[in-house]
């Protein structure tokens, strides 16, 4: 079984050239970012009750962010000091924020997957679904998959576009 919708992939990867144009068509994931990363970092340190004064402070921690696209997210967890994993089901994806990364000097493990396909073994402290479940098929395999990867006591943050 698979949560992978080939037609979602095929949209996303054409436009994958599009991810760090703040101006095209990924305008609105730029604009609200500052927002949602402010979020998810308060919630971050609340949880794991942490001092976000000190240089790094995430170094400790594991992040996935599934549906990555272009790694809008990934970068800056991994400036925050997190040992960041990117995953997409899109080739295209994968490689524009490969690209991305090393121009940034940041080193951000990005694979082509799905979270079936990791290795349940494999945990993380926070995994990030943003803008991802509203482009998957099977949404009880998906969050299973995505549940199973999560360590005892993390957190998993989803967020979805109403359509």
């Amino acid at each position: 079984m698979t949560t992978i919708n080939k037609e979602e992939i095929q949209k996303f990867s054409n436009l994958a050239d599009e991810w760090w144009d703040e101006k095209g068509k990924f305008k609105p994931l730029h604009m609200f970012n500052p927002i949602r990363l402010e979020y998810i970092v308060e919630k971050t340190k609340q949880h794991f009750a942490l001092d976000d004064k000190k240089q790094n402070f995430l170094k400790n921690f594991r992040i996935l962010d599934i549906g990555c696209g272009g790694g809008l997210i990934s970068e800056p967890m991994a400036r925050l000091g997190a040992s960041v994993k990117g995953i997409d089901a899109s080739e295209k994806n994968i490689n524009v924020a490969k690209i991305h990364a090393k121009r940034s000097n940041l080193k951000i493990d990005y694979k082509k997957n799905s979270p079936e396909e990791l290795n349940v073994k494999e945990k993380f402290d926070i995994i990030l679904n943003l803008e991802v479940v509203e482009h998957v098929d099977n949404l009880e395999l998906y969050l299973k998959s995505c549940s199973n990867l999560l360590k005892e006591g993390g957190l998993m943050f989803t967020a979805t576009l109403n359509r």
